[in-house]
């Protein structure tokens, strides 16, 4: 039986960080494991270290602790090129990135708080749901 393969969108990440106690960071603590894979692509990656890093500071990190939680992420994902875009598709412009990685990765799921930001993406057999929702697909709640 194959692993889902997934997306998760930056909120989940800023969410991860600020609390221990959620489903957005139970996620992260299961990424590496044979759960699930993860998937990236140079453009979900700066976007995590932008934001990542405009918000350090409320989230305790340093610049370097940063640096090493988005190395430990690439470490752990399947890296993709994005070679046709889909754009406009989304109501949400930021948000296509995350949906042509999903699309290029032949991902089951984007991995969300804004569910609605992603509406349309079944079309391309793509649901998005929250991490507590995935989590208990996967069985982990």
């Amino acid at each position: 039986m194959s692993v889902p393969n997934i997306v998760i969108d930056t909120n989940v990440v800023i969410a991860a960080l600020r609390s221990k106690r959620g489903a957005s960071n139970k996620l992260l603590s299961l990424v590496g494991t044979s759960k699930f894979e993860i998937h990236d692509s140079v453009a979900l990656i700066l976007e995590y270290e932008e934001v990542l890093q405009r918000q350090r500071t409320e989230l305790g990190l340093s610049q370097d602790e940063v640096s090493i939680f988005i190395d430990s992420l690439c470490a752990m994902a399947h890296h993709h090129k994005i070679y046709f875009l889909w754009r406009p598709f989304l109501t949400d412009v930021n948000d296509e990135l995350v949906l042509e990685l999903a699309v290029s990765a032949n991902c089951e799921y984007i991995l969300t708080h804004n569910v609605r930001d992603f509406k349309g993406s079944e079309k391309f057999g793509i649901r998005a749901i929250t991490p507590k929702e995935f989590l208990q697909i996967i069985r982990e709640v």
